[in-house]
C-alpha cells in the first residue's frame, strides 16, 4: 500500500474509533430559552376558543393564555408562531418552534415523534351535525359525508372506526373545515366540543349536536423528543397552575367551564 493511501486509512479508521466513543450531543432548549430570554412556541390562529386572531389583529385565546403564562414562569419573552394542525409536528421536529400549544391531543402515533407535558385543558373529539340527523355511532355513518381537518385526533381516531361507505372529506385547516359543514358540503363534522360550541355561538346556518363520542382527548404541550429538563420545567408550572387556580381562571375564561378536577 502507497504511504498516502495508508495514512489515509489509517486517519479514517482513526475517525472511526473516536466517534465510537465520543459522547452524543443533544441540544437542551431549556438552556438554550435561559441564555437568550426567548422562547418559540407554536399556537393556533384558526381554532377559536383555543386560538384565533382577536379585531385588533392580535392573537387570543386558550393557547395564547397558556403560552404566556409558562413565557412569564420561565422568564423568557414568547414569540407565538401561528400554526395549523397539519404542521404543528414538523414545526417541532424542524427546531422552528420551543412548544406547541396548540389544542394537541395524545396518541401512540405522536408519542413515536415527540413528548408530551400533562395535560392543561380539557378537550373532547366527537361527531356532531344537525337533529334531524339520525347518528348514534359509527356504524351510522355509513354513507354519510363528514368533514374532519387533516391530521387532527379526530382524523385519525374517525378513519379507525368510520365504514367503508362513509365519505371523509379532509381540510387542511379547521376554518375550511367549519365551512364545508355550514355551506352544506358535508352532512356532518367532527371536531371538538369547545370548537362545536364555538360555532353554534357564531352561526345560526347550521346547529351542531353531538351524535356520539370519538376520543376524550385533553390538552397537551408539545416537546422535542428527548428534552427532559424543559419537559419537567413545563410539568412543574402546569401544575403550579392548577393548584393557584390560574389555570381556571384561563378554563372559565375561554371555555366558560370549571378545570376538571381530575385532568
Amino acid at each position: 500500500m502507497k504511504p498516502s493511501r495508508l495514512f489515509r486509512s489509517l486517519a479514517l479508521l482513526g475517525a472511526i474509533a473516536l466517534g465510537s466513543v465520543a459522547p452524543v450531543v443533544q441540544a437542551d432548549v431549556l438552556a438554550n430559552i435561559t441564555k437568550s430570554g426567548t422562547i418559540k412556541i407554536a399556537v393556533p390562529q384558526d381554532f377559536p376558543p383555543f386560538g384565533s386572531v382577536g379585531s385588533d389583529m392580535k392573537p387570543a385565546g386558550y393557547d395564547i393564555d397558556v403560552a404566556n403564562l409558562i413565557g412569564k414562569e420561565l422568564g423568557a419573552k414568547v414569540e407565538l408562531v401561528p400554526v395549523s394542525s397539519a404542521n404543528r409536528i414538523p414545526f417541532l421536529t424542524t427546531g422552528k418552534v420551543d412548544l406547541v400549544i396548540s389544542s394537541m391531543g395524545k396518541s401512540p402515533e405522536r408519542e413515536k415523534v415527540i413528548d408530551f407535558s400533562t395535560a392543561y385543558a380539557p378537550f373532547f373529539n366527537g361527531v356532531f351535525g344537525p337533529a334531524d340527523q339520525k347518528v348514534a355511532k359509527a356504524d351510522d355513518l355509513a354513507g354519510k359525508t363528514i368533514s374532519v381537518t387533516r391530521g387532527s385526533i379526530e382524523d385519525l381516531e374517525l378513519s379507525k372506526i368510520a365504514p367503508a361507505s362513509a365519505t371523509i372529506k379532509r381540510f387542511e385547516d379547521n376554518n375550511s373545515t367549519i365551512a364545508a359543514y355550514l355551506s352544506g358540503q358535508t352532512q356532518l363534522i367532527a371536531t371538538g366540543n369547545v370548537v362545536a360550541a364555538a360555532v353554534n355561538e357564531r352561526s345560526k346556518l347550521r346547529s351542531l349536536t353531538v351524535k356520539f363520542l370519538v376520543k376524550n382527548s385533553p390538552c397537551y404541550v408539545g416537546l422535542a423528543k428527548g428534552e427532559t429538563a424543559l419537559q419537567g420545567k413545563v410539568n412543574e408550572i402546569v401544575q403550579k397552575a392548577k393548584k393557584s387556580g390560574a389555570l381556571n381562571e384561563i378554563s372559565q375564561r375561554w371555555l366558560h367551564i370549571a378545570l376538571p378536577a381530575d385532568l
